[in-house]
């Protein structure tokens, strides 16, 4: 059998997605900026899919830009929006706890000499939301909040944290990288106080190399690609009219019956944990109660095996058909101590000995059930080599 619990990571795509890509490929793989029909018809399929990623998000088509994915969209909101708007501020806040594709384009804003502060958390990973209010000032042109943390599934307040941003300067703007939370969540940006919004397609069973960002009306974004002015001026180069078509399927899909698909996943979720915490030195990161489970994205479960490194661990699950992650997919080349499990006090010792799993829509109990059945095996014969 095999369980593959790494969803966070990537998923599969499902036959729609593919079956549409292999249709533009094949047959609609026009341009989308060419005159004649063949560019017509695939200017068809990008037309559609920003009505259809709009309307997910109760926005407007032009709102939306397709992207490469959640890091440049990512980086156009926060490289583009802070050059954008330098003349009112130079002062940039997020959070202890971001994706690498955020923390990366803001150090890089700040050696351009803009201002950074970081958030603390909590231990549940929340952002604390009287230190938000103590640090904005006139001066912050640009909030960035995470919405589902991609390593322990901590959920944020959007509009209680976008209020505070508000009503300290109603001109900061107020950026979310939802990719984690896309697809498991109903978001209204307009509702929510969000005025940019990072998606990623294949979190959601779309393509890899797709996504979008979506730029409220008005708001001012400088392009970071400049060329033949495709997508009103702020994204040129030819679409990915293949992953644009793709990621419309996904999205479709992925909002179809969406609260019974939530609901099999904390179910999920909760089988997951219970099995975790009846087996001996195993602790669940940032989700201390079951009661409180639904404080917490319906997908991610982080949890720490005593005694056992995480990489040992992912590798002797591997060995049996379980994949599970030690962290970040993203940073996985380069592995270093969590920054977001050391932000919300995880203890020294156990730093190095989580892992994460993560599930989709198509996971079933059975992949939950081989995986604890897999642990309580492996983990008894892992702590006899533990290291002194």
């Amino acid at each position: 059998m095999e369980s593959y619990l790494d969803n966070a990571a990537t998923t599969r795509v499902t036959d729609s997605v593919r079956s549409v890509m292999e249709q533009v490929m094949n047959a609609d793989y026009g341009n989308p900026s060419s005159l004649h029909k063949k560019g017509m018809d695939a200017e068809r399929y990008v037309k559609e899919a920003s009505e259809t990623a709009a309307r997910s998000l109760k926005a407007q088509p032009k709102e939306i830009i397709f992207t490469s994915g959640g890091t440049e969209s990512n980086n156009m909101a926060l490289i583009g929006a802070a050059l954008a708007n330098r003349r009112s501020g130079n002062h940039i806040i997020t959070t202890a706890i971001e994706h690498a594709s955020v923390l990366n384009p803001v150090l890089f804003l700040q050696e351009c000499g803009f201002r950074v502060t970081f958030l603390p958390v909590d231990p549940e990973g929340q952002v604390i939301a009287s230190e938000l209010e103590k640090v904005l000032t006139n001066d912050t042109i640009l909030v960035s909040v995470m919405h589902v943390n991609n390593e322990i599934g901590s959920v944020q307040d959007l509009k209680t944290l976008s209020e505070i941003v508000k009503q300290k300067n109603p001109e900061t703007l107020f950026h979310v990288d939802a990719i984690q939370s896309y697809g498991k969540y109903t978001i209204c940006p307009k509702q929510e106080g969000i005025d940019l919004l990072s998606v990623s397609g294949h979190k959601i069973h779309g393509p890899k190399g797709s996504g979008f960002l979506y730029i409220r009306d008005r708001v001012k974004v400088k392009p970071i690609l400049y060329g033949g002015g495709q997508q009103r001026g702020m994204r040129s180069g030819t679409e990915n009219v293949p992953a644009i078509a793709g990621l419309s399927a996904a999205i479709r899909e992925i909002y179809t019956d969406h609260e019974e698909k939530i609901t099999r996943l904390y179910l999920l979720k909760e089988r997951l944990i219970r099995g975790l915490l009846a087996i001996d030195g195993v602790t669940v990161n940032a989700c201390p109660d079951l009661k409180d489970i639904k404080r917490t994205a319906p997908h991610i479960v982080n949890a720490a095996f005593a005694g056992v490194r995480s990489e040992v661990l992912l590798h002797a699950l591997e060995e049996i058909g379980i994949y599970v992650s030690s962290g970040s997919a993203c940073s996985s080349n380069h592995p270093a101590l969590s920054g977001t499990l050391q932000a919300i006090g995880v203890k020294k010792e156990l730093l190095d000995c989580a892992l994460r799993f993560s599930f989709s829509v198509y996971t079933t109990p059975e992949e939950i059930d081989y995986a604890l059945d897999g642990l309580r095996k492996l983990l008894p014969v892992l702590r006899r080599y533990r290291r002194r």
